[in-house]
């Protein structure tokens, strides 16, 4: 009887360990600080607005959007600093990022900043300003595809989402918040297959900076196979119903 209790427990541990991890999605970000004085940024709106072709449709070999070209960017030289490392023009930071479900088995996860500053002092620092304003967002992500999911985004300023290198939501250019979304079922992908998800942002002018979106899709880090995270979960629970049942034998 001892047994069969601790083997329950043992089981309702695991559960509940499943549950307590899937109620929050962690990502890294890389953030990029920019100087005022960059050709696309604080100077560089000509004219505002949503401005959608200004990259490709696709993601480049080296998994970057693709400059295109249009109202509101200079250059190619420009543009591709955005999201590498560039010695003397930016400085690179890595923060969380963390979206909460949301109801406990809801599957739905939000990440919802409407003051989303995360290096103001840092970097190049705020240059007079009461934030840092000048800087981008990239997240590199990927999940598992299961029928139902979708993605959304609500933010400012420019805003490229890529799901399986594929531009999915166009939101460039220098504006208010502004939102784009996806339905996932609608993009030819595979049950059971990983596919990626990339985010990449630009935060280029004063006043307002938001950054919020809304997912049913389980993202985890790029570099962390998500079906491998799972059985690691697994494996950790079994473990430890296997330790307690040695212990009662």
């Amino acid at each position: 009887m001892k047994r069969s209790i601790k083997q329950l427990i043992g089981l309702t541990m695991l559960m509940a360990s499943g549950m307590a991890a899937a109620s929050v999605i962690t990502l890294s970000a890389t953030v990029r600080d920019f100087q005022s004085s960059h050709p696309n940024f604080q100077n560089g709106c000509g004219p505002c607005g949503i401005y959608t072709g200004l990259v490709g449709s696709t993601l480049g070999v080296d998994g970057k959007p693709v400059y295109l070209g249009g109202t509101t960017l200079t250059n190619a030289t420009d543009f591709n600093q955005w999201y590498n490392d560039v010695s003397g023009i930016n400085q690179s930071f890595t923060i969380p990022l963390t979206a909460t479900e949301t109801f406990l088995g809801s599957g739905i996860y939000t990440y919802s900043n409407s003051s989303y500053f995360p290096i103001d002092g840092q970097g190049f620092g705020d240059e007079g300003r009461s934030h840092n304003y000048h800087f981008t967002t990239e997240i590199n992500s990927q999940f598992t595809y299961a029928l139902g999911q979708s993605f959304s985004f609500t933010g400012d300023d420019d805003v490229w989402v890529f799901i399986n290198d594929q531009l999915v939501v166009d939101l460039g250019g220098v504006h208010g918040s502004a939102s784009g979304s996806v339905d996932i079922d609608t993009l030819g992908l595979t049950v059971g297959q990983t596919y990626s998800l990339d985010i990449f942002h630009a935060e280029r002018q004063t006043t307002q900076s938001n950054f919020n979106f809304t997912t049913s899709a389980v993202l985890v880090e790029a570099s962390t196979p998500p079906a491998l995270a799972l059985v690691g979960l697994s494996l950790l629970g079994l473990g430890w119903a296997r330790r307690k049942r040695n212990q009662v034998k």
